[in-house]
């Protein structure tokens, strides 16, 4: 069995991220990504089982970055209108630092077929612990965690992927919307 190189896997899982970018998930295929990544289709194979498992494994990995990125950012001994900024802001200069990763993620997720065969990410799981232990100390209202999450969140994202907007124009908007999530969620 050959031995695996990080720098291969590393420019599979680029040369994947930029071909579902432009191609989509039915127009990326094994050989388009060896070929992409400079290696050989049987390369690909040594370190994912098939296409899907690919697909999967490099999805699970950048959500994880995505919730690891944005939680680390939180610390203790913060109030709660500095968590939701700072969760805020990570997550918006998170998607405008990473794009092309963020994209993949977003295009994944919204995928159902795909995403369902994942299991669920493990940073969600503590941004969500984050906002239960907030809502328990009754720093922020008694919503729904699913509704919570999708208010501090969604927000965000419409304006960090708006490319009609200049930076200036978006960290007006991004001002404006911690300052919205805050109002509406603080106790």
């Amino acid at each position: 069995m050959r031995k695996k190189d990080d720098e291969k896997e590393k420019s599979i899982k680029e040369a994947v991220i930029k071909l579902i970018l432009e191609e989509g998930f039915h127009g990326t295929s094994i050989s388009k990504i060896a070929k992409m990544a400079g290696v050989s289709p049987a390369t690909v194979y040594i370190y994912f089982e098939n296409k899907e498992n690919m697909l999967q494994n490099i999805y699970q990995e950048y959500s994880e970055e995505i919730y690891d990125y944005i939680s680390s950012r939180v610390k203790m001994g913060m109030c709660g209108k500095e968590i939701l900024e700072m969760l805020i802001r990570s997550y918006y200069n998170y998607i405008c630092e990473n794009e092309e990763i963020f994209n993949f993620v977003d295009q994944f997720s919204s995928c159902r077929s795909l995403a369902c065969g994942c299991s669920k990410a493990k940073g969600i799981c503590n941004i969500n612990d984050l906002i239960i232990e907030l809502k328990n100390k009754h720093i922020i209202k008694q919503y729904n965690i699913e509704n919570l999450v999708a208010f501090i969140f969604y927000p965000v994202k419409a304006i960090a992927v708006d490319h009609h907007k200049s930076e200036d124009e978006k960290n007006v908007l991004l001002l404006e919307m911690i300052e919205i999530i805050q109002n509406a969620l603080l106790v």
